[in-house]
């Protein structure tokens, strides 16, 4: 071994304290990495699909919802949820989904109560939960047009936001009644075309990634467990791809 004594060797000295500097910064990214694409399909290790026998009707008609091997198709009528059978409190999840309507509504809502969803009657949505919204884009247009006003409420690109007793503190950007966190790119493709969400939640927070890459979410939400729904919102709709992987 070559011993070198660098208090008499300036310009080495300072290449060893770039070196160590550069390598420590690397350890430090690798360590915490900001993840903000993420092109996730649902594959791996303790990935679930979902499919007809982990859902059950909570107010629609026994033909609102027709399932298939790849995903569900909802007529849109009546207005009102299908629950998934078992409550989840920690996951991940993905979910492909098109709109065959100008204008059509629908969402994801996470963490549904029992008490949003008993005594629920057609043409009702539950009166808690946190939902991601899946609304297509000549949604907004129609608001325009029968308002004469543009949409400063919501978006048509991954909306995030709690629904009734439910709360949520949301990540910017904001709706202006700072309740319901707008996506921070706008990504969605429109009608007849498949979009893709993975859904994170954990310990009371959501995260959404919109064709990959993260636009919206929130944290402090309450409740933090209870059902997945999907939802009939007047507008036929197709969902396929839908997994879950429960977290710790």
């Amino acid at each position: 071994m070559v011993s070198v004594d660098l208090s008499r060797a300036p310009l080495l000295r300072s290449i060893v304290v770039l070196g160590v500097f550069v390598w420590t910064s690397i350890l430090v990214a690798e360590e915490s990495p900001v993840v903000t694409k993420a092109d996730i399909e649902g594959t791996g290790p303790g990935w679930k699909t979902l499919g007809e026998s982990d859902f059950m009707n909570v107010n629609t008609d026994p033909d609102t919802w027709t399932w298939s091997e790849t995903g569900v198709h909802c007529k849109g009528t009546p207005v009102g949820v299908t629950r998934s059978v078992k409550k989840y409190k920690n996951f991940e999840i993905v979910a492909d989904w098109k709109h065959l309507r100008s204008g059509g509504n629908s969402g994801i809502f996470l963490w549904a109560s029992d008490e949003a969803l008993t005594g629920l009657k057609p043409n009702q949505l539950p009166p808690g939960g946190i939902e991601v919204q899946v609304l297509d884009h000549g949604y907004a247009e129609q608001y325009e047009k029968q308002t004469g006003k543009k949409p400063d409420w919501f978006t048509t690109h991954g909306d995030v936001f709690p629904v009734g007793k439910s709360d949520m503190t949301p990540f910017p950007p904001t709706a202006p009644d700072k309740k319901r966190s707008f996506p921070k790119k706008n990504l969605s493709k429109g009608i007849n075309e498949w979009n893709h969400y993975y859904v994170r939640a954990i310990d009371g927070e959501v995260r959404l990634w919109v064709n990959g890459e993260q636009v919206s979410g929130g944290k402090n939400c309450t409740p933090d467990n209870g059902y997945l729904c999907l939802e009939s919102e007047g507008s036929p709709i197709e969902f396929k791809g839908l997994k879950i992987r429960e977290l710790p």
